[in-house]
């Protein structure tokens, strides 16, 4: 058996998205072969020693699990969306992927890379190609059997003008998202997406043999939910005899394309997992034991550490040629590995360095880069760096050692360790001084809400958006020049505040009761943020992939956090003087900005959090000296930062949500904070939110089909206002008032009148106001025409 040595020398927690850059001072062969460093595959017919001599590693070779597929311009993002605007064919935007996947095989096999992987690449996302693979459509978009095309591919990731998208949800603890299945008894699998066989002959015609990679069968189930109306007790896993045969057409397909590897990625094996859901595994796997004959087959797993009973069940799989673990986040495994492979069954043979998990959740080349400055620059490596590197990394553990790149690598490391620029003595008092108080506003929930009607004389059933509002082509022109310093501070100035202009009219025109400013001087809701604080740097074009064509480009947290002034109190209070209306200052909280960047690597995280928590603080109080009554401080990424196992969970949650209410301890009870998540599932954390304290939660839930209300069904009290979003914002699906008020109807059968908020899912940055109009329109009257029914009703 084989077990591939999965390595970054960086601190690259690679697979959490987002993660640092930052490269570990490796300098001799003996800590290459030390974790933090690797993870490891162990390969068959040879023994090594785990880590050990020179001669152990005569046949290493180099392997990568993934890589960004959007493009060094972010070419896929825009192909995407031109081809949905119809502005481009269906053949256009085949051609920008064929010549997205071509470089990217061509530029592994430049570097040396031995194992270079294919079918990576996605449209939309990875489950999403094998929920079109297994031919597992939901009945609503009314596909009618053959090869999957782009119109039912799309159709369920974002909806169409009759039917709603399919759910979209966080990839394990990263800032990506994958489409859920929607699976049940009835559901009929066919082979109805040849991708796979497709890219590998592509890739091969271009002279490349790649490792084919597949989500596993087990982690396709365990990842998926069960379809509307069919039970929640539903045991997914006892699909596994139905999927199983498109596996194997797939795998026969392959054989006869002529691959020699194909990789299973199941990282659900670090997760908590029942002995039935492992049986699951031994089962699949036993199931294709022949059809994979003839195959070195890869097992795939990271994030995490893998669990001492499911490590006995990978190791033990039929048919299975190597495994690939995660050390760099999962560094208990090695200790499994060193004391649990089944005696006399595992000869080990050659090493293979590989990444910890795919490069996806990284951004895509350095060279690209025009922004940072030099010493910083030589602190980070991106995807098409860590290429090279793990390449190097292979060569010097088979005795070629690169005195010149490691000599360089041990320099950079010597250069940010002795950098003033990484240290603010000021800062780390205060962070220490936090120690001892648990940060909570004086008063408790029910009495501040009282007091803040008195002031804000707010209907039942209040309206309001969650921040952004659609960010125009003219818009992105205006900060683009601006930046580029072709147009003055004065006209930008005037640009801006006639676009909040617009947005505060269109939110009164609409009869919304609390307005925002729309957030047009906004880039992103992280970046923008982490530009005006110290101790952060920014990319030019540092872009990773989020969702679907949605791209994000993480700071990078270098050094100490603080706020040298002011970050948006300028704008709130230009957006207030414009109504009479409440007018929500908008903020990011401290745990979304530190699980979007790219964090610093020594010191623990939480400590990075109590930092810009601190900065948030003081943006939170001038707001509201500065007559802002109503603050929003988000935290759409707290969910995302719960780790995998859950014995970690009380840790993580502890410091997450003292965070967030540092930020907020010291304002009056007459002001409102708002705070927002999205996009995860919340109802295992429920308690760490209302442990927030927060005045106000607006939360997705349309989209994930009002889960998030089943948390309520069951008995769980919540006294705070709260806001579970109305409709989906992801889909340029407009919803009638009817569907708006039949969704209102189902909150207030679980939530009290006095307490709910009417609310999109998310922010409207990525809709346009054709789209918006009519669907706030709808979601304004659908409030009214409830609150007229529960006054006639008293």
């Amino acid at each position: 058996m084989s077990f591939f040595l999965r390595t970054n020398y960086q601190i690259y927690h690679a697979t959490h998205s987002p993660q640092t850059f930052y490269k570990y001072p490796v300098q001799s062969i003996s800590q290459l072969a030390s974790p933090p460093f690797l993870s490891i595959y162990l390969t068959k017919n040879q023994s090594i020693r785990l880590p050990g001599s020179y001669s152990s590693y005569s046949k290493m070779a180099s392997h990568i699990v993934g890589y960004p597929r959007m493009g060094p311009k972010r070419e896929l993002k825009f192909a995407l969306e031109s081809f949905w605007d119809g502005k481009s064919s269906a053949e256009d935007l085949q051609n920008v992927a064929a010549d997205l996947r071509s470089s990217i095989w061509k530029q592994m096999a430049d570097a040396g890379i031995k194992y270079i992987p294919s079918n990576t690449f996605a449209f939309y996302d990875q489950v999403l190609d094998t929920t079109a693979m297994l031919g597992a459509v939901p009945a609503r978009y009314n596909w009618n059997g053959g090869e999957i095309g782009f119109d039912i591919y799309f159709s369920m990731a974002r909806g169409n003008a009759s039917v709603p998208a399919m759910e979209m949800t966080k990839w394990f603890d990263t800032n990506y998202h994958y489409i859920v299945p929607e699976l049940g008894p009835e559901v009929k699998f066919s082979y109805a997406s040849h991708k796979a066989v497709t890219e590998y002959k592509e890739a091969k015609a271009l002279g490349v043999d790649t490792v084919p990679v597949l989500v596993g069968p087990v982690s396709y189930l365990l990842l998926s939910k069960p379809a509307k109306g069919v039970d929640k007790s539903f045991s997914l896993i006892s699909l596994v005899d139905k999927i199983l045969p498109i596996y194997k057409e797939v795998v026969a397909e392959l054989k006869a394309a002529g691959a020699s590897w194909i990789q299973f990625d199941e990282p659900t094996l670090v997760k908590d997992l029942d002995s039935a859901q492992l049986r699951a595994f031994t089962k699949a796997y036993s199931d294709l034991e022949s059809s994979l004959s003839g195959l070195n087959v890869l097992i795939e797993t990271y994030f995490a550490d893998v669990p001492a009973e499911a490590f006995k069940v990978l190791t033990a799989l039929k048919g299975v040629t190597a495994f690939g673990f995660d050390l760099v986040r999962g560094s208990k495994t090695l200790e499994l590995i060193k004391s649990g492979i089944p005696s006399g069954k595992y000869l080990f043979a050659g090493l293979v360095v590989s990444t910890s998990c795919s490069l996806l959740h990284t951004a895509v080349d350095l060279v690209n880069e025009t922004k940072l400055d030099k010493e910083i620059k030589s602190w980070l490596a991106f995807a098409a760096q860590k290429v090279v590197e793990v390449n190097s990394l292979a060569k010097a553990l088979s005795g070629h050692k690169d005195e010149d790149f490691f000599s360089a690598n041990a320099a950079a490391q010597a250069s940010r360790k002795s950098s003033p620029r990484v240290t603010n003595e000021a800062v780390q008092k205060a962070a220490l001084a936090l120690k001892g108080s648990d940060h909570r506003r004086v008063t408790n929930v029910s009495a501040r809400l009282d007091a803040q009607q008195k002031k804000l004389n707010l209907p039942i059933l209040p309206t309001t958006t969650i921040g952004s509002f659609p960010q125009t082509v003219e818009l992105r022109r205006v900060r683009r020049e601006y930046k580029a310093k072709r147009i003055s501070e004065e006209e930008y100035v005037k640009a801006i505040k006639e676009e909040i202009n617009k947005v505060v009219k269109l939110q009164e025109e609409l009869d919304i009761d609390v307005l925002v400013h729309g957030e047009p001087e906004r880039n992103d809701m992280v970046e923008y943020f982490g530009e005006q604080l110290s101790g952060f740097a920014f990319t030019a074009n540092g872009w990773v992939q989020s969702y679907g064509s949605r791209c994000v480009k993480p700071p990078i947290i270098y050094g100490d956090v603080s706020r040298p002034k002011p970050m948006t109190v300028f704008w709130s209070s230009t957006a207030q003087s414009m109504t009479k209306r409440p007018m929500k200052g908008m903020l990011t909280g401290p745990v979304t900005i530190l699980n979007w960047s790219f964090v610093r690597n020594d010191q623990p995280r939480f400590e990075t959090c109590y930092q810009i928590a601190l900065a948030i603080k003081d943006e939170v109080e001038d707001l509201e000296k500065a007559g802002i009554t109503v603050i929003q401080i988000d935290e759409a990424a707290l969910r995302e930062g719960l780790p995998l196992r859950k014995s970690e969970h009380a840790f993580y949650l502890d410091w997450a949500v003292h965070s967030f209410r540092i930020t907020n301890c010291g304002v009056e009870n007459t002001t409102q904070i708002h705070t927002h998540m999205c996009y995860s599932n919340f109802n295992d954390i429920i308690h760490s939110i209302i442990n927030m304290d927060a005045d106000v939660i607006t939360i997705e839930n349309s989209r994930s089909d009002e889960k998030l209300l089943s948390v309520f069904r069951e008995g769980v009290k919540y006294g705070a206002g709260i806001g579970p979003g109305v409709y989906d914002i992801h889909s340029p699906r407009i919803p009638s008032t009817e569907e708006i008020a039949d969704r209102i109807n189902k909150m207030l059968a679980v939530l009290e009148t006095n307490i709910l908020w009417v609310n999109p899912d998310c922010g409207l940055k990525t809709r346009k106001y054709a789209e918006v109009k009519p669907a706030l329109q709808n979601m304004v009257a659908a409030a009214k025409l409830l609150r007229t029914q529960l006054a006639s009703a008293k």
